[in-house]
């Protein structure tokens, strides 16, 4: 071993010599400029990405939402006006014989023929002749066995009095 005095360091070129000895000298790290690093355009590709897809995403499920309040207000206003046309067939708020039938219209003495009413906002109904109880439907039947042609009448009133009447005949042969 060599005393530390004795010891001589020269440099040259980035290499350190000791006494005749080539020793690497202590790395020098160069920094590459910031735009030159590739992680950095790399993040930023993948950002972009990341966005556009988002972007995508999110104008889809704004756009079926508004297809779907679209089809959910059609809908509603589709049944809004069958509401309004079942209303008026039904009779609204006027009272109204909505049907007065009989099945069938000619029959043999003895037969049963049903004898149909409907009837919108009565209070009251009656059939005559005919000894069965009605009330007020939108739809309903009773039977009856005429033994001559007979005319039934139809009588509704409604709370405040008011009425309508109809009339039909029933043949028997």
């Amino acid at each position: 071993m060599f005393p530390s005095d004795t010891v001589s360091r020269y440099f040259f070129n980035g290499s350190c010599f000791i006494l005749g000895v080539t020793m690497p000298a202590e790395p020098q790290t160069q920094s590459k400029p910031f735009f030159k690093n590739p992680t950095l355009y790399t993040s930023a590709a993948l950002v972009v990405v990341v966005f556009v897809v988002g972007w995508i995403l999110f104008s889809r499920w704004l756009e079926n939402r508004a297809i779907e309040n679209r089809a959910k207000e059609e809908r509603t206003q589709k049944q809004r006006e069958q509401d309004r046309i079942t209303l008026e067939q039904l009779g609204g708020k006027e009272l109204a014989i909505q049907n007065f039938y009989a099945t069938p219209g000619v029959v043999r003495r003895g037969e049963t023929v049903q004898i149909c009413y409907g009837v919108a906002n009565a209070k009251t109904v009656q059939l005559e002749p005919q000894p069965n109880p009605v009330w007020p439907s939108y739809s309903r039947c009773v039977d009856v066995k005429p033994t001559k042609t007979t005319t039934y009448t139809l009588i509704i009133a409604d709370a405040a009095g008011n009425t309508k009447t109809q009339t039909l005949e029933v043949k028997v042969r």
